[in-house]
C-alpha cells in the first residue's frame, strides 16, 4: 500500500483561539510555573544594581568600588557557576520537575547555586512539554521573563527608597522579595506534568502516551493520530541518537562533526549575549549614569525602572516574531541595530566632546544619551533575550540537550562575571572609549551570524539533521519517518477518537498541510520531534 506522508500539521489544533481548547489552555497555565524561573533569574541578577542605587545600601557596605563592587555584583553568577555542571545530570536522572524541586530548595539557603539547577530544568520542561504550535514562543518567552524579575528588582527598590529612605530596610525588604518564587514553585511543581521526551528516555512510555493525550490531545484518547504520530517521533530520534553518539558525559557534546558545530554556536552566541555591552547598563547602571551627569537617586531609579519595562516589552515583540521573521533575520537585525546603537552612544559620551556636540549643554547630552540606552536594548531584546535559550535548544537532539544548555548558560555566567569584574575597572580608567571595544565586537558578532547562524524555522527533524549531522544519514531518517506515516495508515478512520473542534479530520489531509506546517507551525522539529 502506498504509505502516506503526513506531516505534524496534518494533526495539530488549528483553531486561531487556542483557548477555547481545554488540553492546550490548561498546558499552558501549567507552563507558568516553569517560566517563573527566568523571573527568579532575572530577580536575582538585578537586584544588587538596583540597591546600588540606594543611599542606605551604599552606606551599609561602605561604597564598594572597583574590584569590591565587582565581587558584590559576581556573587550570585559564581553560585550559579558552581552548581551549572552538576544540573544536567540531575535534570536527566531525576526528571525535569524534580530538578526544579530541588533548585528552589537549595535557592532559599544558597542563591545562585540552587537558581543554576531552576534555569536548566525549566526551559527542558517548557521546549520538550509545549504543544508544537506553541513550543517556539513558549520557549522564547522563558528568556524574555528575565525582564519581568528585572522589573520587580526595579521598581521594589525604588518603592523601597520612597518608604524608607536612608534606612537598612530600604535594601533588606527587596532582598526578602526573591523567596516569593521558589516557595510557590516547591508548593505547585508536583501539580504540572513531566516531559513526555524524559519519560520516553526512560522507558516510561505509557506515562509519556498519557500525558501527551491529555494535553496535546485534549483529554483524547492515547490512540489519537497526533498522539500516535507524537510517540512514534520521539522514540525514532531515541533511537537514532542512541546510534550516532553514547555516553553520559560532557564529551558526548563533542562526539560528533554535528555536535561540535552545534556546540561551537552555542558558544559563541552564548559570549555574544554578554559582550555586547549590555553588560555596562544592566549591571553598573549607577556609574554609566554619574558619567552623563545624571546623580539624583530617584531619576536613576525611574530610569532602571523604565528601561526595565522597555526590555520586556522588546523581548516580548521578539517572541512574537520569532516565528515570523526567523531566527537568522532577527539575528541579523538585532546585531546591525546594536552595532549603529552602539557607535553614537559612544559618540555622544566622547571627551573632548566631538565638533558636531561642541555646543551642546550637559543637559542636552543627558537628554541625547539616555534615550540610546533604549534604542541599543530594543535591539538587543529581538534577538540575544527572546532567543538565547531558544535557538540553543532547537538545535541540540535530546540525548545532550540538558548538558548542551548547561554549556550555555555555564559560557553565559562565565562571560558575564568577567564582566563584571572588569567593567567598573574599564570605565573609572578608559571612560567613554572603553565603550569602542564593544563596538569592536559587534562588528565581530555580525560577521559572525551572517557566516554561522542557520535558519531553523519550519524545518523538520530530518532538515535539521542533514544541518548539523551531514547528509549521510539523511536517508536512513526519512525511512524511520516513514514508519510513522505507516502506524496511522494502520489505523482505519473509524478507529480515530472524536477530533476537537478545529481539527480537520485525517481522511481530508493533502498536499496544503505542507503550507500549513511553514505558516502555522514555525517551530524546529528538533524541538518537537525530540
Amino acid at each position: 500500500m502506498t504509505v502516506p506522508q503526513w506531516t505534524i500539521a496534518d494533526l495539530i489544533h488549528r483553531e486561531s483561539r487556542w483557548w477555547k481548547n481545554r488540553g492546550i489552555l490548561i498546558l499552558n497555565i501549567c507552563l507558568i510555573l516553569p517560566l517563573l524561573s527566568s523571573t527568579l533569574n532575572g530577580l536575582d541578577s538585578s537586584i544588587i544594581n538596583g540597591l546600588q542605587i540606594l543611599p542606605g545600601w551604599q552606606e551599609y557596605f561602605d561604597t564598594p568600588q572597583g574590584m569590591k563592587l565587582g565581587l558584590i555584583n559576581s556573587a550570585s553568577g559564581i553560585g550559579i557557576l558552581s552548581g551549572t555542571p552538576f544540573s544536567p545530570y540531575m535534570s536527566d536522572l531525576l526528571g525535569r520537575r524534580a530538578t526544579m524541586f530541588v533548585g528552589a530548595i537549595v535557592i532559599l539557603a544558597w542563591c545562585g547555586f540552587g537558581i543554576a539547577f531552576s534555569v536548566n530544568a525549566a526551559p527542558l520542561l517548557i521546549s520538550e512539554l509545549s504543544y508544537p504550535t506553541h513550543r517556539g514562543k513558549m520557549t522564547s518567552l522563558f528568556n524574555s521573563l528575565w525582564y519581568s524579575g528585572s522589573i520587580i528588582s526595579a521598581w521594589i527598590c525604588l518603592g523601597a527608597y520612597d518608604e524608607a529612605g536612608m534606612s537598612q530596610w530600604s535594601w533588606r525588604v527587596p532582598t526578602f522579595v526573591q523567596a516569593g518564587i521558589p516557595i510557590i514553585q516547591m508548593m505547585l511543581i508536583w501539580f504540572i506534568p513531566e516531559s513526555p521526551r524524559f519519560l520516553m528516555a526512560k522507558g516510561l512510555e505509557s506515562q509519556a502516551a498519557r500525558v501527551l493525550a491529555h494535553y496535546h490531545a485534549n483529554g483524547g484518547e492515547e490512540r489519537d493520530p497526533l498522539v500516535v504520530f507524537e510517540m512514534a517521533q520521539i522514540r525514532h530520534a531515541l533511537n537514532l541518537e542512541r546510534e550516532l553518539a553514547s555516553g553520559k558525559s560532557y564529551l558526548r557534546c563533542f562526539s560528533t562533526p554535528g555536535n561540535r558545530q552545534r556546540m561551537f554556536t552555542i558558544i559563541w552566541i552564548a559570549i555574544f549575549s554578554q559582550w555586547s555591552g549590555n553588560g555596562l547598563v544592566s549591571y553598573y547602571i549607577n556609574i554609566v549614569l554619574d558619567g552623563v551627569g545624571i546623580t539624583t537617586t530617584r531619576t536613576k531609579a525611574a530610569i532602571n525602572g523604565g528601561l526595565q519595562i522597555f526590555n520586556l516589552a522588546s523581548a516580548v515583540l521578539g517572541t512574537m516574531l520569532v516565528d515570523k521573521l526567523g531566527r537568522r533575520k532577527l539575528f541579523l537585525i538585532s546585531n546591525i541595530g546594536m552595532l549603529i546603537g552602539q557607535y553614537y552612544y559612544s559618540l555622544r559620551n566622547a571627551r573632548p566632546k566631538p565638533c558636531i556636540y561642541a555646543d551642546a549643554t550637559d543637559d542636552q547630552v543627558q537628554t541625547a544619551t539616555v534615550p540610546l540606552f533604549f534604542i541599543f536594548y530594543f535591539f538587543y531584546d529581538l534577538a540575544y533575550t527572546s532567543m538565547l535559550v531558544l535557538y540553543t535548544l532547537e538545535i541540540l537532539p535530546y540525548n545532550i540537550r540538558a548538558k548542551g544548555l548547561a554549556i550555555m548558560n555555564f559560557t553565559v555566567y562565565s562571560t558575564n562575571a568577567f564582566n563584571l569584574f572588569i567593567n567598573p575597572w574599564a570605565l573609572s580608567n578608559m571612560g567613554w572609549k572603553y565603550y569602542l571595544v564593544y563596538c569592536g565586537l559587534l562588528s565581530f558578532e555580525l560577521l559572525f551570524v551572517m557566516r554561522y547562524i542557520v535558519e531553523t524555522r519550519g524545518r523538520t527533524l530530518e532538515e535539521t539533521a542533514a544541518l548539523f549531522d551531514g547528509a549521510k544519514i539523511r536517508p536512513g531518517i526519512m525511512e524511520r519517518r516513514g514508519e510513522v506515516a505507516m502506524t496511522l495508515a494502520r489505523m482505519s478512520p473509524s478507529s480515530y477518537p472524536g477530533h476537537q473542534e478545529g481539527r480537520e479530520t485525517v481522511q481530508t489531509f493533502s498536499s496544503a498541510s505542507q503550507t500549513h506546517l511553514e505558516s502555522q507551525s514555525q517551530e524546529s522539529a528538533v524541538a518537537f520531534a525530540t
